[in-house]
């Protein structure tokens, strides 16, 4: 059933776009269990299979029903545009012990047996101490599985926000609520935005608070929604360009283009297909940030690349005449 989000006259202009290491840890998570959202992420499975099988992700794992409620207090909404990882674990630590209990015993009914199990009860004992202990769990999952491809999911994860807030500047919040994701369905008369879901139905009013906008490597293909009180309203959908997520970068600088510009400042140019930050880059191009924070700059400063910042990174992109000299034609 559906989730039906309630816009008040403020909340269109309270759209925000966030990216959340926490919770791209969590849904890496969920993948190791859900084998049907494994088939765009075999590559990473097989790289991560060893560091998988030295975690004990049981607790976490118990808490992630196939349909149902999951733990708000675990994974919340993030803080910022692009708030670190020690940053979002510090917030659930510090999470309010009386939401606690409920939260988990509400995630464990969603599973048949879960709350019985010596797991479920053990949890449900003490839930202050299981904050303590899941969050421990989630900083491991993230040091194991996530934070060595984190500059390559962020770089997509960027690129997407990039690309997202160019449509909502370019065609406002009808033609961007449009083309997020084919179960979004925008009432911009009765100020409605619908989300097709798989996970029960949910009413939530914005009032004044606005939405957050969080793409999702691991998501994928679902949208997930459903934040209660006193967590921000937010909706979570899967990132564009997952498909090439894992496939390594192939020689595509052109001849012509490299005796111009030089090998590595035209394999810097043809490099950004989508926006991207100097650190992605150059674990891409397996290079030394510094340079290709060099060559960044020299391409800019030429007018083939145009820069802006976003949260604490900045983000460069191609201007038409990059794009035009870094085409493959062009030799």
């Amino acid at each position: 059933m559906p989730y039906h989000l309630l816009f008040g006259e403020s909340d269109p202009l309270r759209i925000r776009f966030a990216v959340s290491p926490l919770w791209e840890t969590q849904s890496a998570v969920r993948v190791l269990a859900r084998p049907r959202q494994q088939g765009y992420h075999l590559p990473w499975l097989r790289r991560i299979a060893g560091a998988a099988r030295e975690l004990d992700l049981a607790p976490l794992q118990l808490l992630m029903p196939e349909r149902g409620h999951s733990p708000d207090f675990l994974y919340p909404p993030p803080l910022g545009p692009a708030a670190a990882f020690e940053e979002e674990l510090a917030a659930v630590r510090a999470v309010d012990p009386a939401l606690v209990g409920p939260d988990l015993a509400r995630a464990l009914a969603c599973t048949p047996g879960a709350a019985g199990s010596a797991e479920g009860r053990r949890l449900l004992k003490d839930p202050a101490a299981s904050v303590v202990r899941l969050a421990e769990l989630l900083r491991s999952a993230w040091e194991a599985l996530v934070a060595p491809e984190w500059p390559r999911l962020r770089a997509l994860l960027e690129a997407d926000v990039a690309y997202h807030s160019r449509r909502l500047a370019e065609g406002g919040l009808e033609r961007l609520l449009g083309e997020l994701h084919p179960s979004f369905s925008w009432d911009a008369e009765a100020g409605v935005l619908e989300v097709g879901a798989y996970r029960g139905e949910h009413v939530r009013a914005l009032d004044g608070q606005g939405l957050v906008l969080m793409p999702s490597v691991f998501i994928w293909p679902e949208v997930i929604s459903g934040f209660d009180e006193p967590w921000q309203p937010t909706v979570v959908y899967p990132v564009r360009g997952i498909g090439g997520l894992w496939t390594e970068s192939r020689e595509r600088t052109p001849e012509a283009l490299a005796r111009l510009l030089g090998p590595v400042r035209a394999d810097v140019l043809c490099a950004l297909d989508e926006p991207m930050g100097t650190t992605a880059l150059a674990h891409r191009l397996g290079r030394a940030p510094s340079s290709v924070s060099a060559h960044l700059s020299v391409l800019r400063d030429a007018g083939l690349l145009t820069s802006r910042r976003y949260g604490h990174q900045v983000l460069y992109e191609r201007t038409p005449l990059g794009i035009a000299v870094s085409q493959p034609d062009v030799d």
